[in-house]
């Protein structure tokens, strides 16, 4: 866990930078995040203690820049901050490390597997996926889980979070009209959950299903 000490006057995520400004590169790094938010938003409606934040920086220190990862998940915290959401997140307003980070790894590599697995690792963040499209002869996708401070890779996707109730992994789908290899949640048994396409064609292919047995029976569904 990160130990620091800081002053006692504290500037708020309101007077802080809240990314570090630098253009995505690669879209994967807004279309991975954003399917996962999707999801959640869906699987934890009714929910007001997460926050899942994409591209947000985190303040360890108010005398160091922010790191700022594709995607984090916090547990324990204010869904909103208020009505203007959150602008970043200060560790010494919200007094809560983030559960579960993310990184896309993008095409001009910056340190997922190095500099930032270790600043992760101090800050003491429980689980960090890094996906990487490119690789070739070892996994894309990596999970690693925090254990007596010091990270270590998970051999079996998709992983089982048991501190945030969420499995994590991936498999190939559809999003946005894109066939590829996509990151998911998933159960504690390993089923994959749906996404809110996917949810709402479930909706209609049932709807479709129970017309269909109404007019079986005689009834005209649309009456």
């Amino acid at each position: 866990m990160l130990d620091y000490n800081p002053p006692r006057y504290l500037p708020s995520a309101d007077e802080l930078l809240d990314s570090d400004e630098t253009p995505v590169d690669n879209e994967l790094q807004e279309l991975i995040p954003a399917l996962l938010k999707s999801i959640l938003l869906m699987l934890w409606e009714q929910r007001q203690d997460w926050l899942f934040a994409i591209d947000m920086g985190i303040y360890a220190s108010p005398e160091l820049p922010p790191i700022v990862p594709d995607a984090f998940l916090s547990l324990g915290v204010d869904r909103c901050y208020d009505e203007e959401l959150r602008p970043s997140y200060v560790l010494w307003d919200e007094e809560i490390v983030p559960s579960f980070v993310l990184e896309v790894v993008s095409p001009r590599y910056r340190e997922e597997y190095t500099t930032k697995l270790k600043v992760y690792e101090q800050m003491g963040v429980l689980y960090y996926a890094i996906y990487s499209s490119k690789r070739k002869r070892k996994p894309r996708l990596e999970i690693y889980r925090l254990v007596e401070g010091a990270y270590r890779l998970m051999e079996t996707i998709p992983v089982w979070m048991p501190e945030i109730g969420l499995g994590i992994g991936s498999e190939r789908g559809n999003y946005g009209g894109v066939t590829r290899e996509w990151l998911y949640w998933y159960d504690e048994h390993g089923k994959r959950y749906a996404t809110p396409n996917e949810r709402i064609q479930q909706e209609v292919d049932r709807s479709t299903k129970l017309a269909a047995k109404l007019r079986e029976l005689g009834i005209d569904p649309d009456e």
